[in-house]
């Protein structure tokens, strides 16, 4: 019988997760030699046999890979071999030869193999807290190059003891080649720390303990470090807001599980499989009508963030407490990296944290926590980051032979590489405006062009905002690799990731969010826009442009901005006896601070023009007295939508439109005059919060509709950090399947900034396509 040879080149998430022991056992079952190797970024693969057997072992391969692997391609080379090459089957050592693109896999969460050997007293893993194996455990966190070997990681600081070694050495062993594996003999050590370490047998108990008693822990952890306090009293709580000086931003909780936090949040079945995944992220749930965890956790807020245990540091802090939860905040000051130096965590929070939970293993790749939110019963990222990055998107209809980089826009800012048909989105960077933030974001850029083997540069691609760092920087980096600026307007990139996505042509896209620089020099933030698959787009209405007396000062407090929308429709001394009346202690310098407003809004002093509908809303917020003033981003909306959901939703206030330029404008000065006269009239607030909402969205989607009728088109998407809130999106599907179109949302992208970098690879790579 004829004998064959099959060369595999395997791509995908193919490294890290246990994939060459699969095809060697496979290949042992099936009686095949030849060997298996990583071989750059990618699996290869040869295999001697009958032509039969080597195809049978090619579906076997895609039948039987690994729980954790993705296979996106197998590039197949069949030829007849005459004279048989091998004896056997062997996994070989790596190549540096570079085939393919590399696909690194995310961070995974402590499987229950391996929890199981930890809570084993006869184990060699009895509580050690970093024991993981091909299944799980830290990745993108620790890697330092492809291939994915222990030594290109910062586990090589670690030799593995003779134990760990037979497991490592073993094909047949779940710990073979697991980079990330070690025990109590050979592995990191943690430790607890002030002013020097503290002696203890057990530093994960005696943490347990000392944050059971009230204080603030700061706990490193595999990506970062969060800090941690208890979650029952208001006093630890209100301490670490002090400290932080975060007064009102919500806090995330981590719980030891899912029958605990059943305690005080609610959750679908959709939300609880995220919930419990390998990813772990941070879910966003309603509070529970027995919600019995501290108010001050996420004050004024209906539903609270929640993540389960994913290290083996983490279960085992809940094994020594009775505390349903506990704090998980990221351990930055505001606008700055996590911090993930141990030196640095010591001593920049040395104000903060009463003591520190360290371990003497780097973290190379800081990595956020993700956060998730559900709409319309659908999951969507707040913050796409631990366990999801740098997993790619599939761009080959998009752009398969330039290489892009992205830098997004300022605040929650992701950077993006597309190359040879993926796009590769980073972690959450944050807050560019912030000079470490800045500082981190490019040397994570050197580090992904690095893992992703991208040496050459065809188009950088920015916001057309050009104060943002991020467009400064990619001017920097146009010069430097010698390649063209493609500069994206801010909601066309918000609407091309939702389009990418989901491998659209064309769609019209809602776009409403906070600010977003328009072509026409003013902030835009509630448009309607056309855009294709050729990189070009139209803007077809939505807000009216409003003024923003002092700026980003309407921002901060929002009152401002709403006497700036109201200056447009009332009469100046009725605005003035209503805001000093109801209102002056909303200003920072109170009725002083309202003439003030009323001045630059009459010479059109220092007075941007926005139509942004995150600051509609935090005015409708202001105005009905939910909010006082922002202290976090989003707040004031967040709190609206809260009060909204208390509102039977009977309350109707008619949307007024206008035609200017062509676009169909909805009149937001009327819109908020409506709402101080029903306010006035004795309505309650929440009924009025509720037609609010529906009012703007029910405005939106009907000229969208519009839109799509003049295109002819059914697709009408929606994005932008406006549709975090789940009523808005909930109205405007109603509203548009109604009328029998098709709407989409994100799913695996972020509707906020998080995602814009994205967008900009796509609109780049349409619009340079061959």
């Amino acid at each position: 019988m004829k004998q064959y040879t099959a060369n595999l080149l395997v791509d995908g998430i193919v490294q890290g997760v246990g994939f060459r022991p699969t095809i060697y056992r496979l290949a042992k079952v099936m009686k095949l030699n030849g060997y298996v190797r990583n071989m750059g970024n990618i699996v290869e693969i040869v295999v001697q046999g009958t032509y039969d057997d080597i195809k049978l072992f090619i579906d076997q391969i895609q039948e039987h890979k690994p729980i954790r692997s993705e296979i996106n391609n197998i590039h197949v080379d069949i030829h007849e071999q005459t004279t048989p090459k091998y004896n056997d089957f062997t996994i070989v050592n790596s190549s540096n030869e570079i085939s393919g693109t590399a696909v690194i896999p995310p961070d995974m969460s402590i499987c229950d193999e391996c929890l199981d050997e930890i809570l084993d007293t006869n184990n060699q893993h009895y509580y050690y807290p970093f024991t993981a194996c091909t299944n799980c455990g830290p990745r993108f966190t620790i890697i330092d190059e492809v291939p994915y070997d222990r030594k290109n990681t910062t586990m090589k600081k670690f030799p593995l003891c003779k134990h760990c070694n037979q497991e490592y050495t073993n094909p047949l062993d779940r710990r073979y080649h697991a980079e990330a594996t070690c025990c109590p003999d050979c592995g990191p050590e943690v430790y607890l720390y002030k002013d020097g370490k503290i002696p203890t047998r057990d530093p994960i108990r005696q943490t347990s303990q000392l944050i059971d008693e009230g204080n603030i822990i700061a706990i490193k952890g595999i990506g970062g470090t969060h800090l941690v306090c208890k979650t029952s009293t208001d006093d630890a709580i209100e301490k670490l807001r002090e400290r932080l000086g975060r007064k009102t931003q919500p806090f995330a909780c981590m719980t030891p599980d899912i029958q605990t936090a059943s305690l005080f949040v609610t959750y679908t079945q959709q939300e609880k499989e995220v919930l419990q995944s390998v990813a772990k992220p941070i879910v966003v749930l309603n509070k529970s009508p027995e919600y019995n965890l501290s108010p001050q956790l996420s004050p004024n807020l209906h539903n609270q963030g929640v993540m389960l245990p994913y290290t083996g540091l983490h279960h085992l802090l809940f094994k020594y407490t009775l505390e349903p939860a506990y704090v998980m905040t990221s351990a930055n000051m505001p606008g700055n990296p996590m911090l993930i130096d141990n030196k640095e965590i010591t001593t920049k929070l040395e104000d903060i944290a009463d003591y520190y939970l360290l371990h003497d293993r780097k973290i190379l790749n800081r990595c956020d926590d993700s956060v998730i939110r559900f709409r319309n019963n659908k999951p969507s990222f707040i913050r796409r980051s631990r366990g999801y990055v740098p997993k790619p998107f599939d761009f080959t209809k998009i752009n398969t032979t330039k290489n892009i980089l992205a830098l997004g826009p300022e605040l929650d800012v992701t950077f993006s590489i597309l190359k040879e048909g993926k796009c590769y989105p980073s972690q959450h960077i944050g807050n560019t405006s912030k000079y470490k933030t800045l500082e981190f974001m490019k040397d994570a850029i050197k580090h992904l062009l690095k893992l992703t083997r991208t040496d050459k540069i065809d188009y950088i691609v920015a916001d057309m905002h050009p104060e943002f760092n991020t467009t400064k920087l990619a001017k920097e980096l146009s010069k430097k690799y010698n390649t063209e600026l493609i500069q994206v307007q801010h909601h066309h990139a918000h609407a091309a990731s939702l389009m990418s996505e989901h491998q659209l042509d064309e769609m019209v896209a809602i776009t409403a969010d906070g600010v977003g620089y328009g072509e026409d020099g003013n902030i835009w933030g509630g448009e309607v826009l056309y855009l294709n698959n050729t990189g070009e787009y139209k803007n077809h209405g939505g807000l009216t442009l409003q003024p923003m007396p002092g700026g980003d000062l309407s921002t901060k407090y929002p009152i401002r901005m709403a006497m700036g929308i109201l200056y447009n429709i009332m009469d100046t001394e009725e605005l003035r006896n209503l805001m000093k009346t109801d209102y002056s202690d909303y200003f920072k310098y109170g009725e002083k601070e309202v003439d003030i407003t009323l001045k630059q809004l009459e010479n059109n002093f220092n007075t941007a023009q926005t139509s942004s509908m995150g600051r509609v809303l935090d005015s409708i917020s202001v105005l009905l007295g939910i909010s006082k003033n922002r202290g976090y981003e989003g707040e004031c909306s967040m709190k609206l939508e809260s009060v909204a959901r208390e509102g039977f939703d009977l309350l109707k206030i008619e949307p007024i439109y206008e035609i200017k330029n062509n676009k169909t404008l909805i009149n937001t000065s009327k819109l908020l005059y409506e709402v101080v006269k029903l306010m006035k009239s004795g309505v309650g607030i929440d009924e009025i919060a509720c037609a609010a909402q529906r009012t703007l969205a029910e405005a939106l989607s009907k000229i969208a509709i519009n839109t799509a009728k003049a295109y002819n088109t059914k697709i009408i998407g929606v994005t932008g950090g406006v549709f975090y809130n789940e009523y808005i999106s909930k109205v405007v599907k109603e509203t548009l399947t109604n009328e029998g179109y098709t709407y989409i949302q994100h799913k695996q992208t972020c509707p906020g900034d998080g995602s814009v970098s994205m967008g900009q690879c796509a609109i780049a790579g349409w619009k340079t396509q061959e």
